[in-house]
């Protein structure tokens, strides 16, 4: 009998160790969800990503508005017969 206690004893032990350490454990499943989460926010960051450039794409092929627009914004580029305006915001004086 005694034997037979010990022997299932350490058959739970076994059982137990591969349940919190072992493969496939309880911390490895839970480190494995957390992965899972993370590459799903990272895919769906990247989706939103491509959408937009997708529409930027549709954009810049579709007419000269979208061309011209980023021209003046990100060159500072104007058309022909208009006139650029700079404001400049005045600095307040500094007291000696």
């Amino acid at each position: 009998m005694r034997f037979l206690l010990a022997l299932l004893l350490l058959i739970f032990l076994a059982l137990q160790y591969r349940l919190w350490v072992g493969e496939g454990s309880y911390a490895e499943v839970r480190h494995l969800q957390q992965e899972i989460a993370n590459r799903k926010a990272d895919l769906k960051r990247m989706e939103k990503e491509n959408q937009e450039l997708r529409a930027e794409i549709e954009d810049l092929k579709k007419g000269l508005e979208a061309i011209q627009e980023r021209a003046r914004s990100e060159l500072g580029m104007i058309k022909e017969g208009e006139t650029y305006f700079q404001i400049v915001e005045p600095q307040p004086l500094k007291d000696d």
